[in-house]
């Protein structure tokens, strides 16, 4: 109000919204906030030079608007930086919970935190693969975890972000972001009564960048089930979205960030905790843990999601398999659930059809394997599932391996009909595909006895298995295992199943600790059949929760976790995937609309 001199004003006073670094919160003053919109707006377009680019994994050509904002020239950095943060985090959409609020009075705030969030994920569009930098108080941690350092200060973006460590800041920056995804989630007895915010995948973009280039963040994540609240939204989405093609990036970016969270001991056993909130999901009813959330929701996602997420097959079990030597007792929806993928991944036209399809039969082994050796007790429900379905591992390791066999398993191809599409009236993005298998997503590391973690050397040096052409790559999308569509024909020409190939990997699966379990506990499940004349699943499950097999098994293998690894690939999949939600959510003004993109193609649906 009074007129100071503008280059004097100490613009850390002038923070929009209290949260983190900044305890006052300032009367909302809905002028203001159009203001901030506008000039967002603004800011959003001078940045957006990236969709006129055509995609590169080159991060070296990054925008000199964003650099100049993120940089020390700018004064206003911090408080800039701040305000986008506590505006996006102290958003509270519901207001103050009267029924049909947001129909009488117009919210000047949403738009504003959609635009700050925004602009928020574009600053922090940074390429971590490729910084080596020190940390920025100059030490290390240390911890085996720790394996990205927190970028130099070019970014100044970057590095406050990185360098927030308080718990308190942590907290409100959770708790924003849990209660901003699980909104569209909130059930409401009225219809329509209450507002449902649309900018979950920028929400899903930051809390993608706060863990990783904050690893402090990512634990502390990690060290209640706070981390729930963040992964019940995401297994919504993925649910929601599975048989929308328009909507294969958010796809991607969930699983992407359960694939991350999955590489940290802390969110196995954190899906102990029993679930009972009821979400309103399309899934089979169950009494069980976030455990059989997860694996329920994503056997719904290979069994009935389209075609395109056939790539992500492999991400899916790999979180499975990284979570399942924590997981204390599955129900026995979850474990026929697992079952049935087997089943399905199996079958010898599937295993014979493409390069990489068995795979998907190590990782779910892995996961029995590991339940097994690891959590026995309490997973009566498994071990039972695993005993009526014994006949599928029997078949596995009698699977015929001449070129008659094969060439018949081919011919049983199933006529597979392609799942319908909702498709929505709007334009979708299509993203160029970049093939990126799991093992370049991954990094392996061992747990020893005492918990910690090291990490195993890649296995690239072996030659590749024979059969195996590096050419034979598909389309899949952004991180394809190369796998082909459902074909047994590679997009860059015939690829075709030898009985080497398959010796090469059948030799391979750990199918021994299985076989031991079924070799001590049939007969016995079968005596008890056969004397009390039972056909009661309750009395054998009753049997097989007291039974034991300590000193019957193989010695417990290592604990195997697959980490996320970045690498430029990814870092451009994200800049693609961010521009392209940008794109579809600014249409008042439709500021990018019929110009020359070159970032995503533009489909017209």
């Amino acid at each position: 109000d009074t007129a100071e001199d503008i280059h004097s004003i100490d613009s850390c006073e002038y923070i929009w919204e209290a949260g983190v670094g900044f305890a006052h919160s300032p009367q909302p003053n809905y002028i203001h906030d159009l203001n901030r919109t506008e000039l967002l707006k603004l800011l959003l377009t001078c940045f957006s030079e990236a969709m006129y680019l055509p995609p590169s994994s080159d991060s070296s050509n990054s925008n000199p608007w964003v650099q100049f904002f993120c940089s020390t020239e700018n004064r206003h950095a911090l408080p800039l930086f701040t305000s986008l943060l506590n505006v996006v985090c102290a958003y509270d959409p519901v207001g103050y919970g009267i029924p049909y609020n947001h129909l009488l009075f117009s919210d000047y705030r949403e738009p504003l935190v959609e635009e700050a969030a925004q602009v928020l994920i574009v600053t922090l569009d940074y390429d971590s693969s490729t910084s080596s930098s020190p940390t920025v108080d100059g030490t290390t941690t240390g911890t085996a975890m720790d394996d990205v350092d927190p970028p130099g200060p070019d970014n100044l973006f970057v590095n406050y972000l990185s360098r927030i460590h308080r718990e308190e800041d942590f907290q409100f920056i959770l708790k924003g972001v849990a209660r901003l995804l699980s909104n569209p989630l909130v059930q409401t007895y009225l219809p329509n009564s209450a507002k449902k915010i649309q900018f979950h995948q920028e929400l899903l973009v930051l809390f993608w960048k706060l863990c990783d280039f904050n690893k402090k963040f990512l634990f502390f994540v990690l060290k209640s089930s706070d981390v729930l609240d963040i992964l019940v939204p995401i297994l919504y989405f993925l649910n929601d979205a599975r048989a929308d093609q328009s909507r294969v990036g958010l796809m991607h970016i969930g699983v992407f960030i359960l694939l991350l969270l999955s590489g940290e001991r802390n969110f196995g056993v954190r899906l102990n905790k029993p679930y009972s909130v009821r979400v309103p999901m399309d899934i089979p009813v169950f009494t069980g843990t976030h455990a059989d959330l997860l694996i329920i929701v994503f056997h719904k996602i290979i069994t009935s999601g389209h075609q395109r997420l056939q790539p992500l097959f492999d991400c899916l079990l790999t979180i499975v398999v990284n979570v399942s030597p924590y997981l204390k007792s599955l129900s026995m929806v979850a474990a026929n659930k697992l079952l049935h993928l087997l089943e399905a991944f199996s079958t010898t036209w599937f295993l014979f059809s493409a390069v990489q399809n068995h795979h998907l039969v190590f990782f779910l082994l892995e996961v029995f394997n590991n339940i097994i050796q690891y959590q026995f007790d309490g997973n009566s429900n498994l071990v039972y599932a695993v005993i009526r379905k014994r006949n599928v591992f029997h078949q596995l390791a009698n699977l015929p391996t001449d070129s008659q066999s094969i060439q018949k398993g081919l011919q049983r191809k199933k006529k597979t009909p392609e799942p319908i599409s909702r498709t929505n009236s709007q334009d979708g993005i299509s993203f160029s595909p970049l093939n990126t298998g799991i093992d370049k997503l991954t990094e392996k590391s061992q747990v020893s006895e005492d918990g910690t973690m090291r990490s195993l050397e890649p296995e690239s040096s072996q030659p590749p298995p024979e059969g195996n052409p590096p050419s034979a790559v598909s389309d899949g999308g952004p991180w394809s295992g190369g796998r082909p569509r459902l074909s047994s024909a590679s997009s860059s020409g015939q690829w075709t199943p030898t009985p080497d190939w398959v010796m090469s990997w059948k030799s391979k699966l750990p199918l021994q600790t299985i076989m031991r379990l079924l070799q001590v506990l049939v007969p016995q499940v079968e005596k008890i059949c056969i004397d009390k004349g039972l056909t009661d699943e309750s009395e054998i499950l009753r049997f097989l929760q007291h039974g034991t097999l300590v000193g019957l098994l193989p010695v417990p293998h290592p604990i195997l976790i697959r980490k996320y690894q970045a690498n430029s690939g990814t870092a451009m999949w994200f800049r693609t995937y961010m521009w392209g939600v940008i794109y579809l959510r600014n249409v008042d003004p439709p500021i990018w609309y019929d110009t020359d993109v070159k970032l995503f193609e533009i489909q017209r649906v």
